[in-house]
Order: structure tokens, then sequence, then C-alpha cells
């Protein structure tokens, strides 16, 4: 069974796919020793915009640990869900990324980040309405044309709803795989933290994807704020991931079956042993999966 979501006949598959296996984030302070020690974890990911200069230290960073690793590609500033036209110079700048390091998986984010030239450092929600899954549609369909392959959406982190949704995020986000044959990105620790902050059920929200789109998951930590007479939780990709989302994590794979599965771990970076570990940890639950049976059964 492949593990990702089906390619359409137009698309090729990737030539070094990402494994059904725990990854971790590539970061800049560990390269060295990823390169001297190549541990064992099945794959890494990077941030686009980290990597779209021509070439420099960064670069060659990256394609030395290409080598011995797959790669996913994934996209923090594009706007997919923004109501401007995407940026040309931005999809070309990504395009030459991903034919020079050729990764298993490219993504983006549900989210805007850019409106009348001004960019901004959040990824930003929106309503989930037609006009904008009309627009995400768009947005979505022309990055894979232009890419010429299949692109992940990441599900997002929410702390406030819109009053004027016309569907759930879940119908929402199968809308848009359905319209556009991308992939999903389902990040698990985002749906624990949005359905914490905005009080609805994180397991019947995994019931309710189209588990047969989901390509990648995501694992992350996250911050209690304490707010006085409630509590927000904050996806702040700082911190071990917590047992309720591993528990999550567990729910979510046997609708999935094994699936490539990313720590995520971007501010507050520890050792490199730190990530490798937490990886294990999500081999080790990817593994409980093969022993249920669940490797190659995906569920409708």
């Amino acid at each position: 069974m492949s593990h990702c979501p089906s390619l359409l006949p137009r698309w090729n598959a990737p030539a070094n796919p990402v494994p059904a296996n725990a990854g971790i984030g590539l970061k800049f302070e560990h390269a060295g020793e990823i390169i001297a020690s190549v541990p064992g974890v099945g794959w890494f990911e990077v941030h686009a915009e980290n990597y779209m200069g021509d070439g420099g230290r960064p670069v060659e960073i990256l394609e030395a640990i290409a080598r011995d690793y797959p790669i996913s590609v994934h996209g923090v500033g594009l706007s997919i869900g923004g109501v401007d036209d995407l940026s040309l110079d931005h999809l070309a700048r990504l395009k030459r990324l991903v034919e020079r390091i050729q990764p298993g998986l490219v993504s983006e984010h549900l989210a805007w980040c850019a409106r009348g030239g001004d960019h901004f450092s959040d990824l930003l929600p929106l309503p989930y309405t037609s006009e904008a899954l009309d627009i995400v549609c768009r947005h979505v369909s022309e990055t894979q044309d232009y890419l010429g392959r299949q692109i992940l959406i990441e599900n997002p982190s929410l702390y406030v709803a819109f009053e004027d949704c016309a569907m759930s995020e879940t119908e929402f986000l199968n809308k848009m795989t359905a319209r556009t044959g991308c992939g999903l990105i389902l990040d698990v620790n985002n749906v624990y933290v949005s359905a914490s902050n905005l009080g609805y059920d994180a397991a019947q929200y995994i019931r309710e994807i189209d588990a047969g789109t989901v390509g990648e998951i995501h694992l992350a930590g996250h911050h209690l704020r304490d707010l006085g007479d409630r509590i927000l939780l904050i996806d702040n990709h700082g911190s071990r991931v917590s047992d309720p989302v591993w528990d999550l994590y567990s729910t979510t794979l046997t609708r999935t079956g094994r699936i490539p599965t990313l720590i995520e771990w971007d501010n507050d970076i520890p050792s490199l042993d730190v990530l490798v570990d937490e990886a294990k940890k999500a081999e080790a639950v990817l593994g409980r999966i093969i022993e249920a049976g669940g490797d190659n059964v995906r569920a409708a």
C-alpha cells in the first residue's frame, strides 16, 4: 500500500518517497552532528523558505543530508488561504528547491499570511465558507499544476472561531481534498489544541477526516496558558509531545494505518538526542499498528 494519498495520473510518484516511519525537523544547529553520525530516524522535514536561495551553505547542508535520507519540504509562506493571487516569485523559488532536492513530500498550511503586498509572520486562520473553499481550492490546484506534483495541506491550530462558518473544519478539508486531489498533513497536536480551545471532541474530528487522504502526521508539544477562568492551549512546538496527544495519535493510526510521522520542535530546540528519542516513541506506536494488522488497511 502506498502511504501517501493517491497521485492523479499527471503526477509522477517521487523518486525518493518518505517512508511510513518517524522523522524529525532538520535544524541548522544539528546539521554537523547529523552528517557525522547519521542518526536512526526515517527522514527529515525542512521549511522551504530556509532553502530558497540559489546556493550557499544551507543548501549544501540540505543536499548532503538528502543523500542519506528522504526529505519532506514544508512551506510556511505561500498564503494558500489568502484572497490575493499566489506569488509567482515564491512559487518559482519553491519549484527550484523541489527540483533540486526531489523531496518525497511537499506541503503547505491551511492559512493565509499575505495581503496587498504585506507579509505577516503568522499563519492566520480563515472562515470555513464556500467562498474561502473556492479560493483555497484554486490556490492548491495552481500550486500542484505549477509544481507538477501533489501537495499536502496541514490543518491549523485555532484559538477563536469565526461566527460565519458554513461548515466544520473536517468538512472543509474533505471537500478540498476531493476537489483538488491534494492530500493532508494531519497535525494531531493541532487537532488536540483546537478541540480544547474551541470545545469540540478531538476523537470525533479524527473520525470525520477522510483517512485515505492523510499523507503525513505531525506531532508536537504545546503550552498551557492560565487565563483565570479557563486554560488556553498554545501550539508552540517547544516541548515534548504530551500524553493526550500520544493517545490521540494512536487513535488516528487505527484509521489511517502507518503514516510518515514528524516530530516538530521549532522553539527552545533541544539536543539532537532528545528529538531522536521522541521519534523513537512515535516509531514504537507505528510498530504497534503493524502488530495490530493496521499496516495495509485504511479505514473508510
